[in-house]
């Protein structure tokens, strides 16, 4: 990708030959001799760096660099002069130039700075665009649905935003902790209140706490010093503060070891972090949310998770409604889903739900709520050959579902002279280490439970 430049100088020497040089190296040079004309080139052509001379015959170059970034403020000045030194170096970057040149100068020096220049620009160009892109991705818009739940939540929402809106830049929001099952749309929530917020020009930091392999989960969190443990061959900034400014998203915190769970309520009520080695305490300013699909509460009863830690994750509480308590939102997530990947697939206009198709999402319990909803409409999009989406095309009728499994013939039914329910879970946890080979991990999922929950009732049955 070319880089456009443009040169403004009276001396046509200086204009001919940087012109030259700078063409050798594949930039597109414009050169004019006013300001008059820059200001017509710059409406004409999508110039990325322009190089103003100081002193020209009908303007100065600081006049010139208000007019020309005020057609376009995203313009990058480099302003050249052999008058005035520092004064007008000073005068030059207060009205908005990005660097400064006195003349005579090197023609490789100049090359170096464009280069450096056009290569910031497109990085800031990059990030404005994933961060626009992510705000609009984030939208309470995308929470589509008419259900008394979702309208709730809206509500909830916006009340939250209204009460945000009035913090100053140094007053971080209250925790909000968002809970609520698998595929309910937390992360989604989580982003509309970042990029609906006054932090939406800020970092959005988002952690799958469960993700992390526990003995690393310090680290990655707070960070490390250089030689504080064999590793560490370097200073690592934590992700608590890559969000200072910003917000820190916490999703499964249920998962965070107990040991994690005391440094993060010292983020919470000092706004500080220490980093794994170091002796003294960063602040920070970022705002936590969290997100759990576990019952903290029964966590907090059987001593695994800190109740401190509960209650100042849950200054404010949202729950996620599941999708089988939603109604009719059911089909009208799907008709925008068949939308949306009709688009995609380049099949927009020619997919319709069918009425076998309606009647079976209704029915359906959607353990895997909107997620799961999300990926069987996907596929049907994707793989239907026909301009109806019918109950055939719909990929759950062959998944069975954890409600499914305990009405089947073969789920365990109550003897008529009962049992004793803690011989039961003793059962279980025995058959789910059995079959993932003593996996901790996965058996806890086997059972939904967090491997922490699971250690703890394994220990109370002694296993």
């Amino acid at each position: 990708m070319t880089s456009q430049i443009l040169i403004v100088d009276d001396e046509d020497t200086l204009r001919r030959n940087v012109s030259r040089f700078l063409t050798r190296f594949g930039f597109v040079v414009t050169s004019v001799s006013s300001g008059r004309e820059a200001i017509q080139k710059l409406r004409e052509l999508p110039v990325e760096v322009a190089l103003l001379d100081y002193r020209l015959s009908d303007t100065d170059g600081v006049a010139l660099m208000a007019e020309l970034r005020a057609i376009d403020p995203e313009l990058k000045v480099i302003l050249m002069t052999g008058h005035g030194g520092v004064e007008v170096a000073v005068s030059a970057m207060k009205a908005g130039a990005v660097d400064y040149l006195s003349k005579p100068f090197s023609l490789e020096e100049l090359k170096l700075r464009l280069d450096e220049l056009v290569s910031r620009g497109r990085l800031e160009a990059n990030l404005r665009y994933y961060r626009d892109r992510a705000r609009s991705e984030a939208s309470t818009h995308g929470m589509v649905g008419e259900s008394l739940a979702v309208k709730e939540l809206l509500s909830q929402l916006a009340r939250l935003s209204r009460g945000e809106a009035h913090l100053s830049a140094e007053q971080a929001p209250p925790a909000v902790l968002l809970q609520g099952e698998t595929g309910t749309g937390k992360e989604l929530v989580a982003r509309a209140l970042h990029f609906n917020g006054p932090r939406a020009e800020r970092e959005f930091v988002d952690v799958n706490c469960a993700a992390i392999p526990e003995q690393l989960v310090e680290s990655e969190l707070f960070g490390h010093e250089r030689g504080a443990f064999t590793d560490a061959k370097a200073k690592k900034v934590g992700l608590a503060e890559a969000a200072d400014g910003g917000t820190l998203f916490l999703d499964e915190v249920g998962d965070l070891p107990m040991s994690i769970q005391a440094k993060l309520l010292r983020l919470l009520e000092a706004r500080t972090v220490r980093r794994v080695g170091a002796v003294h305490d960063r602040q920070v300013n970022v705002r936590v949310i969290a997100a759990t699909n576990c019952d903290l509460e029964a966590m907090v009863d059987e001593k695994t998770f800190r109740a401190d830690l509960y209650f100042r994750l849950g200054i404010v509480r949202l729950k996620m409604p599941p999708l089988r308590d939603r109604g009719d939102d059911v089909i009208i997530l799907a008709e925008r889903f068949v939308d949306e990947f009709g688009h995609r697939y380049g099949k927009h206009g020619r997919l319709t739900l069918g009425p076998s198709a309606r009647a079976a999402m209704s029915k359906y319990s959607w353990p895997g709520n909107v997620r799961e909803l999300r990926n069987v409409m996907e596929q049907a999009v994707l793989m239907t050959e026909t301009e109806t989406i019918s109950d055939e095309h719909l990929a759950f009728a062959r998944i069975a579902s954890p409600a499914a499994a305990l009405n089947s013939a073969d789920a365990l039914t109550l003897p008529k002279e009962g049992l004793v329910l803690s011989d039961v879970e003793k059962l279980l946890i025995e058959q789910a280490l059995q079959r993932t080979g003593n996996n901790t991990s996965r058996a806890a999922q086997l059972l939904g439970l967090t491997r922490d929950t699971l250690r703890y009732r394994m220990e109370k049955h002694g296993l």
